[in-house]
């Protein structure tokens, strides 16, 4: 119950925070239109705003259920996941998050959400390469060295065999 707790909070602060309020404060500060006319590209980023939601909420359950921990880096997960989304890019989290900034981006036509999203991936890629997948490397071995090797970290594709 603790990492489901952790899990919910980590989740709404985090990922819920850089991908709701932070892009509402930017529309306030420059007084971008909070309500765009609807048409097909808006169509379309509501769609993929969607599947992004759905990732990071999909993975933060995985964290629970088969990672035996959490998202949050006081309770890791305590085993390696490679499962459901992981096999399709190393980074489904921060993808989805990625890809609800993107469509919000296009929804607003916002080049400032557009820009966010642009800093907020290199600060991702760079915590990523630097220090997180050093840390899985160490504390998972050769099979987070061969999932690294098999496995895109931001283009999705399907899973080798």
């Amino acid at each position: 119950m603790k990492n489901f707790f952790l899990t919910v909070v980590g989740t709404l602060v985090v990922p819920g925070g850089a991908v709701v309020l932070v892009p509402y404060l930017i529309l306030r500060a420059t007084g971008e239109s909070a309500s765009p006319v609807v048409g097909i590209l808006e169509g379309i980023a509501v769609a993929l705003a969607l599947l992004g939601v759905s990732m990071v909420i999909w993975v933060s359950g995985a964290f629970v259920t088969h990672g035996k921990g959490t998202p949050v880096p006081i309770a890791p997960p305590k085993n390696f996941i490679a499962a459901g989304l992981y096999r399709f890019v190393r980074n489904p989290m921060y993808f989805g998050a990625l890809l609800t900034l993107f469509a919000e981006a296009a929804f607003f036509r916002s080049p400032w959400i557009l820009l966010y999203a642009g800093l907020l991936w290199l600060a991702l890629h760079s915590f990523t390469v630097l220090l997180e997948e050093p840390q899985l490397e160490r504390r998972f071995g050769q099979a987070y060295r061969e999932y690294k090797a098999n496995t895109p970290r931001w283009i999705p594709r399907g899973p080798r065999r």
